[in-house]
């Protein structure tokens, strides 16, 4: 047992380690969509034209504004110098008694080239208003090449237009208040609530010093659980960059080892939740931090705090470990988020029954039912487990765990769930169930109608609202009606280069696996790129796809006005040698995810999935680069915004 106890302890640090970022972004649309040209003026002088079209219903302030200035920072010339100042050439209106620019806004800067030609570059910042409220500042980088005696025209670089601003995942952040919440109606945490309150009420010398005491002991709750593994992510972020950081997560994300091993976590957590075995913390560490609770002030409480937080990891270890390996796959600081929201939620009742003392004798009394909350978490675990063992099966194609397989097991699953909730099924630590409550019964109803709403995926339904969770749907060997529609995704164009890869597209569209082979498709067909950052196990992804291009307004313009290339950034082919790609640092990449993902985060300036570029056939940005939004007007616009010029 202690071997046991040694083994979990190595594995969930494993967890905690994972933490950073990679997986899915969050983008929103730049405010202002710049363009750069230039034109000659004399010999020697060639004037740079900013032309910034401007979303409708927001403001941008002008160059010697007061409050937030539309600015351009050049970077250090190299062959040029700047000819005064840059000025506005558009006309301003006003707004509130002060100058701004609505639609668009022209400002021009005059260069002298001291040789034949030049590469100037920079950054234009802008913050943009609406109302009586402003959003947070955004920037986006230029480069352009200038000649004497010609004029040139210049995108914003793909890599470089990426937001500055993201939108805040809120999913991420409800499910970790619910876990939150969740962790304490099981056995380990439910009864220390009423005693550590009625510790602190009893302990103190007035009525206030109770509740400054376990407001205390609250705070340091959530300290214990969020500090240790923001300074995880933040040491790994530093020391490593984000260019390693990406590497190091996506193969902590993507390869069939830490996937494998998060699987076997979620099976052995299940197993403990269903009265197999106790998982326990080593008893020193408990019995050091509970000699701690002696001291005086603020160090007794903060190690009562320490102390509920490992007495109570048998039942809050899977629940943290659940919270913090989905909050992976967002931003950096999405797990730091998510378990502050996760600690909040497990803190709260602690303060709020240190604040109005008379809500204790409405507690319900501990018994079974706490047992029985354990044993419906583990079946939780149990369905969540595959996920991990599903993404290892995509990423390296071994076919074990297809669509209709996954679905099989979960409808299983939660089936026996069911069960056990209208007491058929007992486990050891349960109590004989007389009757059902009617509780009980709701509950039941709930998970055989989420059982009955599974069943018709097994012949191909899209299953939208777990979309994010299934393998998909081309991964099926049944599709009830599959004769007309294609399910595998081959690009018409060039069927024997893109079937290559044993990767398909969704929704039966065409398509190609690498910017290469759809530039030139592109270039044969005149049409533009539409450019598909995702990965294997993407939950937003197979959102995005489920929800938004299944839209029919979306699915014709993808099929019939684009050229659709996905980059999966996570796939483990390997490629042909002339395919291969050399980093900066001497790196070889070999792999069609690693190459990909570095495509990703130097040629369009992304480091999350999903993103979704537009190109031109020369491969010049159409548009700012969008992120998971489940709009689907919005997401019509942007994919218009790329066929403005046809």
């Amino acid at each position: 047992m202690k071997r046991l106890i040694f083994k979990t302890v190595m594995v969930m640090a494993a967890i905690c380690a994972a933490v950073a970022v990679y997986g899915q972004g969050f983008g929103q649309e730049a405010t202002v969509r710049w363009k750069i040209s230039s034109e000659q003026t004399d010999s020697d002088t060639v004037r740079l034209l900013f032309t910034g079209k401007i979303a409708d219903g927001k403001h941008i302030y002008g160059t010697e504004s007061s409050q937030y200035p539309t600015a351009v920072v050049f970077d250090t010339p190299e062959g040029y110098t700047l000819c005064g100042g840059l000025r506005e050439m558009s006309e301003a209106s006003e707004y509130d008694g002060k100058p701004v620019f609505f639609d668009n806004m022209v400002m021009v800067q005059d260069v002298i080239i001291s040789e034949g030609s030049a590469r100037v570059s920079g950054e234009i910042t802008w913050m943009a208003c609406y109302e009586k409220k402003c959003l947070l500042p955004e920037y986006q980088k230029f480069s352009i090449t200038i000649e004497n005696r010609a004029s040139s025209q210049g995108e914003i670089k793909a890599g470089d237009a990426e937001k500055q601003t993201r939108q805040f995942n809120w999913g991420i952040i409800i499910e970790a208040i619910l876990w939150g919440f969740a962790a304490l109606l099981t056995p380990c945490v439910f009864p220390m609530v009423p005693m550590t309150v009625s510790y602190f009420m009893k302990g103190s010398s007035s009525p206030a010093a109770g509740r400054f005491k376990a407001a205390m002991y609250g705070l340091f709750i959530i300290l214990l659980y969020t500090v240790p593994i923001s300074l995880i992510i933040l040491i790994t972020r530093i020391a490593g960059g984000d260019a390693v950081t990406a590497d190091i997560f996506n193969w902590l994300a993507t390869h069939w080892i830490p996937n494998i091993i998060f699987f076997l976590v979620f099976m052995i957590f299940a197993a403990s939740f269903f009265g197999a075995f106790e998982i326990t913390l080593p008893s020193s560490l408990v019995n050091k931090s509970d000699k701690g609770t002696d001291k005086k002030g603020l160090a007794g409480i903060f190690f009562m705090a320490l102390t509920l937080v490992l007495v109570s990891f048998s039942c809050t270890g899977p629940i943290v470990g659940s919270v913090l390996i989905k909050a992976t796959q967002g931003m950096f600081w999405e797990p730091m988020a998510a378990m502050l929201a996760f600690s909040l939620a497990f803190a709260l009742p602690f303060t709020i029954l240190a604040l109005f003392p008379s809500l204790l004798k409405n507690l319900p009394k501990s018994g079974g039912w706490l047992n029985s909350v354990k044993v419906v978490l583990g079946f939780i675990e149990v369905a969540l487990g595959f996920k991990f063992l599903s993404v290892a099966d995509q990423t390296y194609h071994w076919g074990l765990l297809d669509r209709e397989v996954y679905l099989a097991i979960w409808i299983v699953v939660f089936s026996l769930l069911g069960f056990y909730l209208l007491g058929k099924l007992r486990f050891a630590n349960d109590d004989r169930l007389e009757h059902i409550s009617v509780k009980r019964l709701a509950l039941a109803i709930a998970v055989f109608s989420f059982v009955v709403y599974m069943i018709p995926g097994m012949f191909g339904a899209p299953l939208k609202a777990l979309s994010g969770y299934l393998p998909p749907l081309s991964s099926q060997d049944f599709v009830l009606g599959s004769g007309t529609v294609s399910q595998t995704g081959k690009a018409s164009h060039d069927v024997e280069s893109t079937g290559r890869f044993d990767l398909h597209l969704p929704l039966g569209l065409d398509g190609y696996f690498t910017i290469e082979e759809g530039l030139a498709a592109a270039k044969e067909t005149g049409k533009p790129v539409f450019v598909d950052i995702t990965g294997h196990g993407c939950v937003n992804c197979r959102e995005m796809e489920a929800r938004v291009w299944s839209d029919p307004q979306v699915l014709d313009i993808l099929r019939n006005e684009y050229i659709i290339v996905a980059l999966y950034t996570d796939d483990k082919t390997r490629l042909e040698k002339d395919e291969w790609i050399e980093t900066g640092n001497g790196d070889v990449l070999k792999d069609l995810g690693r190459v990909n993902s570095y495509i990703a985060r130097t040629r369009f300036g992304v480091n999350a999935q999903p993103n979704y570029v537009l190109l031109s056939p020369d491969g010049e940005l159409l548009a700012p680069v969008r992120g998971y939004d489940l709009s689907i007007p919005g997401f019509v616009e942007f994919l218009k915004s790329g066929l403005k010029d046809r």
